[in-house]
């Protein structure tokens, strides 16, 4: 589908102006003006949003957009600590007839892995988690302290990092309120919110570009090359400035603790008790938490993880031959082992950075191997996501666990609802017709059908 200008609009953060671009441009589809290209064997499950930070400003609309107009079999949208994606990106993708889940990331405390580090570097016993296929984004009263509390606890963190960083970087500060806030739809500001916002204050005292190097040089304690080279014509997110000020040894960092983060296990049972699905990340297996894969995979599943996500593009892109291998090395790994524990892969680039690709270089060969299991674990996130909205029968229901006890035989049966239903109008009616009562073998010979 070639370019339209109107696409642009998607990414609004106006949610009344990007539906009005959706609905023209659905109308010259309708039309027969724009087509869809044909379906590819590609996902991308890890999508975050403007709800959180995405490094090309995609809204949930603009990501399905793009996923429809790419042809891409799935999309997911996951977003930092909140829901706020979740129903815009059922709605538009519903009105495009895309696969799709959403859900959220965290971090957790790991208790057990306390002296290890996971996938959090420099920070032992901390643990990026996910959960997929939430239902509906309001949570149960039993998840919803929660959830309130994710958020809460990374406005408090970040609001504490801001007056550290402050007292560091006189004469530029900010203004949390004024400055931050305004970046970010719903008030989820991340760090990536405040280092466009610090770059844009630095700006606003230094208009020189000479001034504004030599200001960052001497605050960064880098030479003034390599800060001209890192910052751009216009405010950003400045990985420099980043690892600088907000990484482990920068000023405004403070190093976590079991008090800073809600315990893997209370994230886990929130997210079961919102119907979804707990995913342990993982991040590349260089950590000593992570070379004990078995361990970490099987506390995980105690808690009720259900599969595991993957960022595979960060795992072979390198130009050391040596070094590619041996990440490809521990990709293969996980691989295995989430195979053999029956663990679905849900993968994802992100697109939290500037620079991060859109999709996985599925035709890699380090990836190529993998591309139908990745495919697969799209299958099955979307096929519990469709049943968990529409008939209450996801992945976590009393239904499967009666149905379907064996790991293996669940994975399958939802695997295939993915890929055989896609959602829509028609498909919501459908399904709203589905049987409670009925076993899996007559709800797939029904689907079969369709």
């Amino acid at each position: 589908m070639a370019p339209d200008k109107r696409s642009q609009r998607l990414l609004d953060m106006d949610p009344a102006a990007r539906e009005q671009a959706l609905n023209e441009l659905l109308a010259d589809v309708e039309r027969g003006v724009l087509t869809w290209p044909a379906e590819r064997p590609v996902v991308n499950m890890h999508c975050h949003s403007i709800y959180s930070y995405n490094g090309y400003g995609h809204t949930p609309t603009s990501l399905a957009w793009l996923a429809k107009t790419q042809g891409w079999h799935a999309l997911g949208v996951v977003d930092f600590d909140v829901l706020d994606a979740l129903e815009e990106t059922y709605r538009v993708s519903d009105r495009l007839e895309l696969r799709v889940s959403a859900g959220l990331e965290t971090r957790v405390y790991v208790p057990e892995f306390a002296d290890r580090e996971i996938n959090s570097p420099g920070e032992p016993g901390i643990f990026y988690f996910v959960g997929m296929g939430f239902a509906s984004q309001q949570p149960p009263a039993s998840a919803a302290p929660i959830l309130r509390g994710m958020r809460e606890g990374a406005e408090e963190r970040n609001r504490e990092m801001a007056e550290r960083i402050n007292a560091y970087l006189h004469p530029v500060a900010l203004d949390y309120d004024a400055d931050v806030m305004p970046l970010t739809p719903s008030g989820n500001a991340t760090e990536r919110h405040m280092l466009v916002a610090y770059d844009a204050a630095a700006r606003r005292v230094f208009p020189e570009r000479e001034r504004l190097v030599g200001f960052w040089a001497d605050k960064l304690g880098v030479d003034q090359a390599r800060m001209d080279a890192s910052l751009g014509e216009v405010p950003g997110v400045n990985d420099l400035i980043h690892s600088k000020l907000m990484k482990q040894g920068g000023v405004g960092y403070v190093a976590p603790g079991p008090d800073t983060f809600p315990t893997l296990a209370t994230v886990a049972d929130a997210i079961l008790a919102c119907g979804a699905l707990p995913l342990a990340a993982w991040l590349d297996g260089s950590s000593a938490g992570e070379r004990a894969l078995d361990e970490l995979l099987e506390l995980n599943m105690a808690h009720g993880a259900a599969g595991a996500v993957v960022i595979p593009e960060r795992n072979w892109r390198f130009a050391d031959l040596e070094v590619r291998r041996a990440k490809v090395r521990e990709l293969d790994r996980l691989m295995a082992t989430a195979r053999a524990m029956h663990l679905p892969a849900v993968v994802g680039t992100e697109m939290n950075k500037a620079g991060q690709p859109v999709l996985d270089g599925f035709d890699a060969a380090p990836l190529a191997p993998y591309r139908r299991e990745f495919v697969w674990g799209a299958d099955w996130c979307c096929g519990h996501t469709l049943l968990a909205r529409h008939c209450g029968l996801g992945y976590q229901s009393a239904w499967a666990r009666e149905q379907l006890p064996e790991r293996q035989a669940r994975n399958a049966f939802y695997a295939e609802i993915g890929a055989r239903v896609t959602p829509g109008l028609e498909t919501t009616q459908r399904l709203a017709g589905i049987d409670a009562g009925w076993e899996p073998g007559r709800l797939l010979e029904e689907v079969r059908g369709w």
